[in-house]
């Protein structure tokens, strides 16, 4: 098998000559490479790319296109995951794979590595769908994830033998450092909107370092008074529509805390409000057994919990967090507070403590500072 390279569109492009049917065929394979400077890197690619032919041998023939594969493997995905986790699947394929790829017209038998780092190195430049910029590090490997899924899922048919999206380069993860409350910024946000309606829901996400989920999830079973326990054990949880869930995102989310004496009275104060609002409502009001909703009884929704909280803090002149970023102030509340990072994983419901140390490993300053206080009493 003989391939070469090609000049179009000030692009390098690999031709691959071909045999079918006993006739002579070229393949045109896009290598994403600017052509004025990239000439060794395309050879590289060309050579990879002759090998790789070379160890294939033909497959059956399909002209399905890579796109309409795609579309093919949503449909599987549906039945395999969580609606929530399907629905993050369909938007981000909808959104940037499906249309590039049907725009491109490339058969899925025909896809390569090249094909697959022209549309990353695409997307990681200018693949905002509001026009500023590329996709974060992150987001391109949400992507790769739905693409690398789909073509094991064509091996596993038997349409391809590898798969080309293994051995994709992205632009590496940037170290995320998150906002958070102190102490006292804590108490001036309760005092600031403590008539508002999502106050208790506030209080009690800060309280125990909930994920909106989780807080958005707690219903009447969660709450034992008798014992005194707070236990996580339901979510809700959006992308395009609210889907409740009675498991947790893992088994450590799976976790209880001791009531507080505020927090006892929160949800008592809760019960209350409930039971005056039923009765004020009558038949129009909605029943389910969730803790914090309106009047009428319709539980809060995600969207409305984190865009409300934004509005709280702009209109009362506070620092802007995010209200997953509750959270992470209180990690930090208790890692500056002498606790370890194993007492905050299990706090924050972490599968291992790795995460944990990934994301609020850099918090844990005065723990940090002690140490360094105690290796130079000894040294000095």
């Amino acid at each position: 098998m003989t391939g070469s390279l090609q000049v179009k569109n000030d692009k390098f492009y690999i031709i691959i000559n071909l045999k079918e049917d006993g006739k002579r065929k070229q393949k045109w394979i896009a290598t994403g490479l600017d052509a004025k400077g990239n000439k060794r890197k395309a050879e590289h690619m060309l050579r990879e790319t002759l090998v790789e032919c070379e160890k294939n041998p033909r497959m059956p023939s399909s002209d399905i296109l890579f796109s309409d594969y795609i579309r093919a493997w949503l449909k599987v995905a549906e039945r395999r995951v969580d609606s929530v986790t399907f629905q993050g699947y369909k938007l981000m394929a909808n959104a940037q794979v499906i249309p590039y790829f049907d725009q491109s017209g490339v058969r899925l038998q025909e896809v390569t590595r090249a094909d697959l780092q022209a549309y990353f190195d695409e997307k990681a430049t200018r693949g905002r769908k509001d026009g500023k910029g590329g996709m974060s590090p992150s987001s391109l490997r949400q992507y790769k994830n739905i693409i690398l899924q789909t073509l094991n899922e064509a091996i596993k048919n038997d349409l391809i033998r590898t798969n080309p999206c293994q051995f994709i380069e992205l632009p590496k993860k940037e170290r995320y450092e998150s906002s958070y409350y102190s102490a006292e910024q804590l108490k001036t946000l309760f005092e600031a909107i403590r008539e508002d309606p999502i106050y208790p829901l506030v209080k009690i996400t800060a309280l125990y370092g909930l994920r909106r989920s989780e807080v958005l999830g707690l219903k009447w079973d969660s709450v034992d008074f008798t014992a005194g326990r707070l236990t996580i054990k339901h979510t809700v949880s959006k992308v395009t529509t609210a889907v409740c869930k009675d498991k947790t995102k893992n088994s450590s989310s799976h976790r209880s805390f001791p009531l507080t004496p505020e927090a006892r009275e929160i949800f008592l104060q809760a019960k209350r409000e409930e039971e005056e609002n039923r009765q004020l409502c009558g038949k129009s009001y909605k029943e389910n057994d969730f803790i914090f909703k309106w009047p009428e009884g319709t539980p809060f929704s995600p969207d409305y919990v984190s865009s409300h909280f934004a509005l709280l803090l702009k209109n009362n002149g506070l620092p802007h967090i995010r209200f997953h970023e509750l959270r992470h102030s209180c990690a930090s509340l208790l890692l500056n507070s002498g606790f370890t990072l194993k007492d905050v994983q299990e706090y924050m419901g972490h599968s291992d403590i790795q995460m944990t140390a990934n994301i609020y490993g850099h918090l844990d300053v005065q723990r940090k500072q002690l140490l360094t206080e105690k290796m130079a009493e000894s040294i000095f």
